[in-house]
């Protein structure tokens, strides 16, 4: 139980280190909030002066009891604007950490290599930028104020307790010892409780986004009952945990409540049994009730503080095990090398590849690619190409051998330098809800509007973008709906000119456009690919049939290269490939 609780303490220290924001005058914040706390504990001992001093045997004197009220009116202002100031100051300090913690793992999250984030669930990424970050500011900005209020007003109450009765701190004291003993252990066990429950959150998040992305899917295959189930599955384990964290919660706070009934029960029937023996005037018997409120309204309000704390470290915890995740795909940055401008070749020498703990799937790959070279890539599912494309805009990293381009290691090459030279366009072109402009713009962020024109007319696009209702202002909406398949293709070529990249990596669509469109795309890539480098994964018989080079991958190895009609006469792979896409196509 102590490991756990020093492991919840370590991930504070560690999560305001990384952070220290959060704690920018710290200090003038405790005071502020002291200084509230205590000025809340000092009422009850005007109070008890009022009532003993103004009240006596002659009757009430109405000047002194006056003045006891403006001194407790007094009290109460200072402690509402020390209180306020200090929780403006922890907001303020604690949004502005928590700001740039969730900046920090967002772009974190877009660090990691795409087979990285492959391995974890979509859903469970963006719950940690989100959800998780939101509860740590729930904790920062309202719990641990709360926190640090709460045991300020305990020592100070504790304090003036004292002074007016050691007998009645005692009977406080021991009421509450049982309650002081168990929270150790329900420190533990809610720490296990909303670790579940935050990864629940994050599991429940990525089973719940994936059908409302893939909703047409979804709808076309009738597996709505299939989905919701998943999605019932996830949300009722979510509930449990959800449940056995609050019972815990819960049977804590009841456990507050009757410690703190006791407490006050006896302090009441001792207090009347000390002010009839006359040790104890009326006013500080009704001090000291309000002070009991003081120190057993913080208590009642612990396992409350516990249950939020321990949400929060577990959220840290996750957000920082983000943080820590390596990015194996590691940015030079600006100590790195530069492309050199112009055509660009590329060459892999004696590459492979292989998934963490699982079978290589690209061997020993020894290949050149001259500059302005057309080339198709094809092989069946699983072969490699896809990887040696990932591999060929870094993506990923081999695991023997390197990858050059222009003579330069990639891995020794600057990001921002590496994709402004080299550019790869997957199958389905993302789109954002935004104008078509917005979109277009991906490619080139300061490109004016007569610049997006120009690239659609460069691409012999103009009549489609005729078609579109408003123009470059037309909205294409959530990840490009409002377009078709072939559109969104379209949209996606245009962005690639705008880039002007050197080097192109293309992987064909494979989703079925209709004629005008697919004529249009291949007459739009035709005047793309001119005076470039190029490698496209094919799945279409025109293209491999139409490139200067044909490489060609089976069970990850180069297995063949060369020009499609010297392949198709060497009766190889490719010649079986071949063959096979001239059936489908006479089928069609």
């Amino acid at each position: 139980m102590s490991e756990q609780r020093a492991g919840g303490l370590a991930v504070l220290a560690r999560g305001m280190r990384r952070n220290p924001e959060i704690t920018e005058g710290i200090w003038l914040t405790l005071v502020l909030a002291l200084l509230s706390t205590a000025g809340g504990s000092v009422v009850p001992v005007v109070v008890r002066a009022a009532l003993d001093d103004g009240f006596t045997a002659d009757g009430v004197d109405l000047s002194l009891v006056t003045r006891y009220v403006v001194i407790a009116a007094l009290l109460m202002v200072a402690i509402a604007v020390t209180g306020y100031w200090s929780k403006v100051r922890i907001f303020t300090a604690s949004e502005r950490g928590l700001a740039n913690l969730r900046v920090d793992a967002f772009r974190h999250v877009h660090d990691l290599s795409m087979l990285t984030q492959n391995t974890q669930r979509r859903g469970a990424l963006v719950s940690r930028v989100t959800s998780d970050v939101d509860q740590i500011s729930q904790f920062l900005q309202f719990t641990g104020i709360m926190m640090i209020v709460s045991v300020g007003q305990m020592i100070v109450a504790t304090l003036v307790m004292l002074f007016l009765s050691w007998q009645l701190t005692l009977v406080v004291l021991i009421s509450f010892v049982p309650l002081a003993l168990s929270l150790r252990w329900l420190a533990g066990a809610m720490s296990r409780a909303y670790d579940k429950v935050r990864a629940s959150v994050g599991e429940m998040l990525a089973v719940i986004a994936e059908p409302v992305v893939a909703a047409s899917v979804v709808r076309s295959h009738g597996i709505e009952e299939r989905t919701q189930q998943r999605v019932d599955a996830a949300v009722s384990a979510n509930y449990r945990n959800n449940i056995r964290a609050q019972t815990i919660t819960a049977g804590a706070f009841s456990a507050a409540i009757l410690v703190g009934g006791i407490a006050n029960a006896a302090v009441l029937a001792i207090g009347v049994w000390l002010g009839v023996a006359g040790e104890l005037t009326i006013g500080t018997v009704v001090a000291f009730v309000f002070l009991v409120g003081l120190f057993t309204g913080p208590a009642q309000m612990a396992t409350q503080v516990i249950s939020e704390a321990q949400n929060a470290i577990s959220s840290w915890r996750r957000v920082l095990d983000l943080l820590d995740t390596p990015a194996d795909v590691v940015d030079p940055g600006p100590a790195g090398q530069p492309l050199p401008e112009g055509d660009l070749d590329a060459r892999f020498d004696h590459v492979s590849f292989a998934y963490p703990g699982g079978p290589t799937v690209l061997a020993d790959v020894d290949v050149t690619i001259d500059p302005r070279q057309r080339v198709a890539v094809v092989g069946e599912t699983g072969s490699g190409k896809t990887t040696f494309a990932k591999l060929l805009t870094r993506l990923m990293d081999p695991v023997e051998g390197r990858v050059e381009l222009g003579g330069v290691d990639i891995a020794q090459v600057a990001f921002e330098d590496l994709r402004r030279h080299v550019l790869m366009v997957p199958q389905e072109g993302f789109l954002f809800d935004a104008t078509l402009a917005e979109n277009l713009r991906y490619g080139r962020r300061d490109a004016t509007d007569e610049e997006l024109l120009g690239a659609i007319e460069r691409l012999g696009l103009a009549d489609w973008f005729a078609t579109l209702p408003r123009g470059l202002q037309t909205r294409v909406g959530q990840r490009g709906e409002s377009l078709s398949a072939g559109e969104r293709q379209l949209v996606a070529l245009v962005r690639s000119a705008l880039a002007d990249p050197a080097f192109l990596v293309l992987d064909e669509a494979t989703s079925a456009v209709d004629p005008q469109t697919e004529l249009r795309a291949t007459r739009a890539l035709d005047r793309l690919l001119q005076g470039r480098t190029s490698v496209t994964i094919a799945h279409r018989l025109s293209t491999a049939e139409n490139a200067d080079r044909v490489l060609v991958f089976d069970q990850g190895r180069l297995v063949e290269d060369g020009h499609h009609d010297d392949l198709v006469k060497a009766d190889g792979v490719y010649a079986r490939l071949h063959a096979s896409w001239v059936a489908q196509a006479s089928l069609g």
